[in-house]
């Protein structure tokens, strides 16, 4: 069908649409990623222990597995960081020199961006994993007040109880009352195993004994050790093409008495400063950074749009106290039309498309009766993807429209 209205803009940068495939083992195959009208992938080698160099033979074998059925190795996501690099402790150097040759073959085989997070111990965390929504589907949820039961009344962790407000105890107190010995042993198999992505799994002991190294380490130590990190590794992502993006604490608050840095727009803002390399760049979660009502997304966009290399794009719904669930992709407390808007935006004055994935969809359909991976259920995210393509290609007929019947480049301010 012919527009309306002549297309100025026919070549312009729009949004990569990839989906995360786990490999070989994930029940969401390459070709359903293909069906859904995706061209790249985001993956990562997690058989390899972390620590050790991913070789080119293995970045290889997977980049034309991939290949084999059309797609693209558009975004690694992630070359883990160990304990070790984010407390410089006994294999800090090893695994230092090992992650730049990771970079160097990931750059000589041509993939140019790498995702990675800074979280200590453990990566994204939920305390549900099927939150029934009124309508049936099922989400992934964090309650407070149900991982601060976990942590005093199940790890009993020492130095919980001097970390945590009398009213914060008093509420997990109740909350663990609550909670039958099936409950309590699925929150520790939530929190605990690993969810999808997770490089770690533990039981209580072995999370005790990770969490030791961290007791004297503050979140200005963890911050330097960031940079340190940093200082070492983006030389090596500069010369071999690669764009490093630094995905958000997930939840953006401390959990287990552990520091996190990578939490807010000022957070973002002071490790740009101290590494100014474009190559220093951001992986941009919306759902992440959204469960803080102080991170004001747009804004966040327009100031790191140069540093934006990956888009997670999904939403939250906040709830009292620092509690969350997972959204629909167009509803929550993330206002994905703006964003959208201010993705377009960027990518109109950057002149380069940027890699994006629909990020932790509900459980719906006839994914209810699968077994599957939290969060990464197909149909719930194909829902979430035909939501965003929607919504871009809304945006962009609509300015293209402006721009024909005024004659003129639209600015933001404009449009609005």
């Amino acid at each position: 069908m012919n527009s309306l209205f002549p297309r100025l803009h026919q070549y312009e940068p729009r949004m990569e649409e990839t989906m995360r495939w786990f490999g070989p083992g994930d029940p969401v195959s390459l070709m359903d990623i293909q069906q859904s009208g995706c061209t790249g992938v985001v993956s990562a080698l997690h058989h390899i222990p972390i620590g050790e160099i991913w070789s080119r033979e293995e970045i290889q074998k997977r980049r034309q597995e991939i290949e084999l059925t059309g797609l693209t190795w558009s975004v690694v996501e992630s070359v883990p960081v160990s304990e070790s690099l984010k407390t410089k402790g006994d294999h800090y150097k090893s695994h230092l020199e090992n992650y730049k040759k990771t970079i160097q073959n990931l750059g000589i085989l041509g993939i140019k961006v790498l995702t990675y997070n800074f979280m200590p111990v453990l990566d994204w965390t939920r305390t549900k994993l099927d939150y029934t929504l009124s309508n049936g589907a099922k989400a992934l949820y964090f309650e407070k007040s149900a991982l601060n039961a976990f942590d005093l009344f199940i790890l009993k962790r020492p130095k919980a109880l001097e970390e945590n407000k009398k009213e914060d105890i008093d509420k997990a107190k109740e909350r663990f009352d609550s909670m039958s010995e099936s409950e309590k042993k699925e929150i520790q198999k939530n929190i605990l195993a690993g969810l999808p992505g997770a490089e770690a799994h533990f039981d209580l002991d072995s999370f005790q004994k990770a969490l030791e190294p961290y007791h004297s380490i503050t979140e200005q130590v963890l911050r330097q050790n960031l940079l340190d990190f940093l200082s070492e590794i983006v030389p090596v992502a500069e010369e071999a093409g690669v764009k490093l993006a630094l995905h958000p604490d997930d939840p953006p608050y401390p959990l287990f008495g552990l520091p996190r840095v990578v939490s807010t727009s000022e957070d973002y803002e002071y490790i740009s400063r101290q590494i100014p390399s474009l190559n220093n760049g951001i992986c941009f979660c919306t759902g992440s950074l959204g469960v803080r009502k102080d991170n004001n997304l747009v804004k966040m966009i327009q100031k790191f749009q140069e540093r934006i290399h990956f888009l997670h794009l999904r939403s939250t719904h906040r709830l009292e106290n620092g509690d969350f669930y997972e959204e629909g992709h167009l509803e929550g407390d993330v206002d994905m039309y703006e964003i959208v808007e201010a993705i377009f935006q960027m990518m109109r004055a950057r002149k380069a498309s940027i890699p994006m994935r629909p990020d932790h969809g509900h459980q719906i359909l006839d994914d209810l009766k699968k077994e599957g991976r939290p969060g990464y259920y197909a149909v719930g995210r194909l829902k979430g993807l035909a939501e965003i393509r929607g919504l871009e290609l809304g945006i962009r007929r609509s300015i293209e429209a402006y721009e024909n019947r005024s004659g003129k480049s639209l600015e933001v301010k404009e449009y609005e």
